[in-house]
């Protein structure tokens, strides 16, 4: 799930919301043909603006529209309204025809009944279900169920740091352990620079951190039945662990305890932080001026070892899927958008303007994607890196808990302890907000 990514907050409060504007329309009880010309599309914003996202989405939807004859009317959606806009959309039963979600809220959009599903049938329409890469289909909805969503672009954390700032600083070689990240980190902060940017204020970069700490501790936020467990000790050490990096090592500026907009980036790219964990930037980095010779990209640290299952786990599976409002009003149509955008084609002209990687299989072995940084994304996505919980509550517990970590993240800020006891006491909150059964 950014390049630009704000917080999906506010998840739970759909009463607050405003109805989304009618755009697919049609029947709740199903899908129909009864506009075959014309098509909406929900796109994430995926570049450095939604003006970039129009620039690249634009012409390949003309080129669909030429294909087929279907307009698609495009509307790029900020990541801190999408995910509370498809919610309202799903309660008003008037949403767009097609998509974009981000991959780990799929289980939770699933269960809202809302999407359609992509059974075999719908899978041989786009070519089938065999397609797309494992861990992409691992976050498209609730195990044992048709999938709520198509994989469209795949995404990894990676370790981005700056070549020069660390030859200056001594160091030969990108930190492989937190232990050695910190000890690199406060090498490099010094003279108004820090060693790592942060989006403390974003709950949705929070929770991604916070899961990949928690899988490094041996630890998760749900039980193997789907019920919150937010307080366990792997858990509450793990969130610990992250916050740390401000609170006691004191290598994230403060000031990063209010980002939330894709500042930490802008800040890598103009050489004010010499360290970023980030999904597949090299995209936004170029678009704001910062040279690929300018930084080395290394997987994300482990507590020891290398990279790989289990404890040793260093990135959520990131993504974007493409889904389908059941009730839209051209069905057929909205299934040829989706065959289109994950065409091969399309993946290789998409997910290069993106600097993501296809989910579908011919596409992602294509030469384009063989570079020195795609490698590390690559390789991290086949080996070492985790599905979020694929649980109706997804949604919500990605809002309560990254919030937590935002307000700890505040504290730490603010000069005040982060300790053990105040950590667990924010995510034992976070737990009271999720919803009862």
């Amino acid at each position: 799930m950014r390049r630009i990514r704000a917080a999906a907050a506010g998840a739970v409060t759909i009463s607050l919301l405003t109805a989304a504007t009618a755009c697919g329309g049609g029947s709740s009880s199903g899908g129909s043909n009864d506009s075959p010309k014309t098509l909406t599309y929900w796109a994430s914003n995926q570049g450095a603006s939604i003006e970039v996202d129009k620039r690249v989405l634009q012409p390949e939807l003309d080129k669909f529209e030429k294909q087929t004859g279907i307009k698609v009317k495009v509307e790029v959606v900020p990541w801190s309204d999408l995910l509370n806009r498809i919610l309202a959309a799903t309660t008003s039963g008037q949403g767009p025809d097609v998509l974009n979600i981000g991959n780990t809220w799929s289980a939770s959009l699933q269960a809202t009944g809302a999407l359609l599903p992509w059974d075999a049938k719908n899978f041989a329409k786009i070519g089938g279900k065999d397609r797309f890469v494992d861990s992409a289909l691992g976050s498209t909805g609730a195990q044992g169920k048709d999938p709520a969503a198509v994989p469209l672009y795949s995404m990894a954390y990676a370790l981005y740091y700056n070549k020069k700032m660390f030859a200056d600083a001594g160091i030969a070689q990108p930190p492989a352990t937190w232990d050695e990240l910190v000890a690199d980190g406060k090498k490099l902060s010094k003279g108004g620079k820090w060693g790592l940017g942060a989006e403390g204020s974003n709950p949705s970069e929070n929770i991604h951190h916070a899961f990949v700490f928690a899988q490094q501790h041996g630890a998760g936020f749900f039980t193997a039945d789907g019920k919150p467990d937010f307080t366990s000790d792997g858990t509450v050490a793990a969130v610990k662990q992250y916050v740390d990096l401000m609170a006691k090592d004191k290598i994230i500026a403060p000031g990063n305890a209010e980002y939330a907009q894709n500042q930490s980036v802008s800040d890598f790219a103009k050489g004010k932080n010499a360290m970023l964990l980030w999904q597949s930037a090299s995209a936004n980095l170029k678009s704001q001026g910062m040279s690929e010779d300018a930084y080395g990209i290394a997987p994300v640290p482990v507590q020891s070892g290398t990279p790989g299952t289990g404890t040793n786990v260093n990135s959520m599976v990131a993504g974007i899927n493409l889904a389908v409002f059941k009730n839209t009003d051209n069905l057929d149509g909205a299934t040829k958008f989706v065959k289109f955008m994950t065409s091969d084609a399309e993946q290789k002209v998409l997910n290069t303007a993106y600097s993501s990687i296809p989910p579908v299989k011919t596409a992602q072995t294509d030469a384009t994607f063989n570079t020195p940084a795609n490698a590390v994304l690559k390789d991290t996505l086949a080996k070492s890196a985790a599905a979020l919980p694929q649980v109706a509550d997804e949604s919500q517990f990605e809002t309560a808990v990254g919030t937590a970590v935002k307000e700890l993240f505040a504290a730490a800020a603010a000069g005040q302890p982060v300790t053990t006891e105040s950590v667990k006491a924010a995510l034992q909150k976070a737990q009271q907000q999720m919803p009862t059964k």
